[in-house]
């Protein structure tokens, strides 16, 4: 039997993008196929650099889904199961936010380190927190003043969480998102994290950004979400879990203290979900 377009979204989200896929089944029954389509699409630019041989390439894929979502607007939309899903649930999205996802991931298609910590930062922002805005508009939640001051911080410290722990990963491809700076303090080349390995220096590194982290998820957490809100910004609460477990492994996230049970994962998202706070 052929899968639906939200079979196949909730599919590829599992297997791609697992802690979105564990944050959605919070969604209303109703709501969850519009969030899956969401993370299937966004899961889709994630990768477009590392799914591709040339960079060139990489910049054809995104240019295509630029174009899948004018035919989304323009109730034409292309014959592939993400798009029609999107189609379907996510047609009034916010074309500015959905555009700067899309852009933002234009920084995979180059080679050079992150600078500074500021671009770090940057590029964080706006890989995340565009997809939670959506999230929230998918859930029916406007997106207040409020809102958007508080998803800013939360996304942006889940996305530094997430490119922490796959520090050793990137350097498989020869990609480096640790601040150059940093590394240059720790008398490091950011070639050097893919050609000698991590150690001590790089951890130091992984520690400077986990505390920016660790301050964001700070900031965001002064205030109660609304509970109509909460699925779209879970993910933060993974993020404050997977910065904890950084800590106790000494930062170097590929020691066995920094792995994070799914028991683990349930029980802070039960938490956050009841007292309304990542």
């Amino acid at each position: 039997m052929t899968e639906s377009p939200d079979e196949y979204c909730a599919a590829e989200v599992r297997r791609q993008d697992p802690d979105r896929w564990l944050t959605a089944l919070f969604a209303p029954d109703v709501r969850r196929p519009a969030l899956l389509a969401l993370y299937a699409f966004n899961a889709e630019i994630a990768r477009a650099r590392e799914a591709v041989s040339q960079p060139m390439i990489g910049q054809i894929r995104l240019q295509w889904w630029r174009e899948a979502w004018e035919g989304i607007t323009q109730d034409r939309p292309r014959q592939h199961p993400v798009v029609l899903a999107l189609h379907s649930h996510c047609r009034q999205a916010n074309p500015a936010d959905v555009a700067a996802l899309i852009d933002a991931r234009e920084r995979d298609m180059e080679p050079a380190p992150m600078a500074d910590m500021a671009a770090l930062l940057d590029y964080a922002e706006k890989t995340s927190a565009p997809l939670m805005r959506l999230a929230a508009a998918a859930l029916g939640v406007p997106v207040s003043d409020d809102l958007q001051a508080m998803i800013r911080p939360a996304a942006t410290a889940y996305a530094l969480a997430g490119l922490l722990r796959a520090t050793s990963f990137m350097a498989t491809q020869e990609r480096v998102v640790l601040p150059a700076d940093l590394l240059a303090a720790q008398g490091m080349r950011p070639e050097d994290l893919y050609q000698q390995g991590s150690g001590t220096p790089v951890f130091s590194v992984i520690a400077a950004v986990a505390a920016e982290a660790e301050s964001l998820l700070q900031e965001a957490g002064r205030q109660r979400i609304s509970r109509a809100a909460i699925p779209a910004v879970l993910p933060a609460r993974l993020g404050r879990v997977y910065l904890r477990a950084l800590r106790r492994a000494g930062h170097d996230p590929d020691a066995p203290a920094a792995a994070v049970s799914a028991t683990r994962k349930h029980a802070a998202l039960l938490v956050a979900s009841v007292t309304r706070r990542i």
